[in-house]
């Protein structure tokens, strides 16, 4: 047991030492005039970062002149200005376009609020006559339910008085039964209908021989609906 943790702190105690436990021995640095580091651009072992303009730029920024870096090789070419100013221009607008952008917004809001204002104003004033509308649909929509029910009441009476009291209502005997029914009635409502037709042309007749020729309105269209 003693061996594994012996081990552990030999491992563990060039990490706590205050002084680094290997020795590091960093390649000597190239300095140029006046003690400037300058790499060697030829060199493999130079690093990519220390390649290239940004860092001849960094170079004249710290030291001027004295780097010996070539101002007029930091200024950007035709091409890269001409993409930063279409990069300026995309994402840093001038003010007045700021502005512009601002009030086109603004009044594409105006105008959606006033859209909406006269939609809404629009469906308050027909408002009314939708409420009265839905009211007498619900009416209607009750006294059709309520003379369906009366309609299926009066068949199933029918049918239990031919076939009991105690008929099943699914059987398929008594089913057949409700559709004869149905159709029967059926029939009667559109003789019924066909009478009523043909009294009101009877009475318009009546009131037509009755009439002056010069006031007589012109004959009815025949009925083709039966």
């Amino acid at each position: 047991m003693a061996l594994p943790v012996q081990r552990c702190w030999a491992r563990l105690r060039p990490v706590t030492l205050p002084w680094p436990a290997a020795g590091y021995h960093a390649k000597p640095r190239i300095l140029g005039k006046d003690s400037i580091y300058k790499p060697d651009p030829n060199d493999p072992d130079t690093k990519p970062w220390h390649k290239g303009p940004a860092y001849g730029a960094k170079l004249y920024g710290r030291h001027g002149s004295a780097s010996g870096v070539n101002p007029a090789s930091l200024w950007p070419s035709p091409e890269q200005l001409r993409r930063i100013t279409e990069e300026e221009k995309e994402w840093q607008p001038s003010l007045r376009e700021m502005q512009e952008r601002l009030e086109a917004k603004d009044r594409e809001l105006q105008r959606q609020q006033r859209d909406r204002e006269r939609l809404i104003a629009a469906n308050m004033a027909k408002m009314p006559k939708m409420v009265e509308e839905w009211r007498r649909s619900k009416k209607e929509a009750k006294q059709k339910e309520r003379e369906e029910k009366a309609r299926k009441e009066r068949l199933l009476a029918l049918a239990r008085e031919k076939f009991g009291v105690n008929v099943d209502s699914r059987s398929t005997k008594f089913q057949e039964m409700m559709k004869e029914l149905e159709k029967e009635e059926k029939k009667k409502m559109k003789a019924i209908k066909k009478k009523q037709r043909e009294e009101e042309r009877a009475a318009m007749a009546a009131v037509l021989s009755a009439t002056p020729a010069a006031a007589q309105p012109p004959p009815p269209a025949p009925d083709t609906s039966v």
